[in-house]
């Protein structure tokens, strides 16, 4: 029970230390009254993700998942909204947020109104969820792939890189001891991207030219 209660207490450290990460660009959008470079698609991905679990973690009674996402879904709609209130070109943003909310309404009313066997419906909601928080923590390969070619990591966060190997390492152990593979198995991907972007920092730190020396 200690233990559990250890893990249960890094996970909600870990995972909110790492969505609070999107306040420095909460902090920019309103310093500068624009949303500059700071990319929409994450904060809306977020939320849904956040939302799925939370209502995994509703059905389930698990209270760290329902703090953790909770928080996790208010933080992100700020963000939403936020950058909603400040982008210049509203109809794609909105239009977005729009589709994205009838995907969810209809995962809803699906989960819901057809699934009545509690037990079904918890696991396929894991097997969605799961499926999903894959899809993210593996959409930044795209990313790393041009890191390596261009033998630069300035577009790297390593304070980021550090939290998300942290969360996912914590709910990889708290999955593990609930015996639940719809929380250990999708955050391990977390836990490998995280490696190779810590060999990335290593392999070509940010101070580091990435072109050699001219000899006189």
């Amino acid at each position: 029970m200690d233990a559990m209660w250890l893990l249960s207490g890094a996970c909600v450290i870990f995972t909110l230390g790492m969505f609070s990460s999107g306040l420095s660009d909460l902090r920019t959008m309103v310093s500068k009254q624009s949303v500059d470079n700071i990319q929409f698609l994450p904060f809306l991905t977020t939320d849904l993700n956040n939302l799925g679990w939370l209502y995994y973690g509703y059905l389930k009674g698990d209270g760290t998942l329902i703090t953790v996402n909770s928080i996790g879904a208010s933080l992100q709609t700020l963000y939403i909204v936020a950058y909603i209130f400040y982008c210049d070109k509203k109809r794609n943003v909105l239009c977005q947020v729009l589709l994205s909310a009838s995907v969810l309404f209809l995962a809803y009313s699906y989960f819901y109104v057809w699934i009545t066997d509690i037990g079904v419906r918890l696991n396929q909601l894991g097997l969605f969820c799961s499926m999903f928080t894959i899809g993210m923590y593996l959409s930044p390969l795209a990313d790393l792939a041009k890191i390596i070619r261009t033998k630069s990591t300035k577009c790297l966060s390593f304070p980021l890189s550090v939290a998300t190997f942290l969360t996912s390492s914590s709910w990889v152990l708290y999955g593990w001891e609930l015996r639940d593979l719809y929380i250990m198995i999708p955050n391990l991907p977390g836990i490998v991207t995280s490696i190779l972007r810590f060999w990335l920092f290593w392999k070509y730190p940010p101070d580091k030219p990435s072109y050699p020396y001219l000899q006189a």
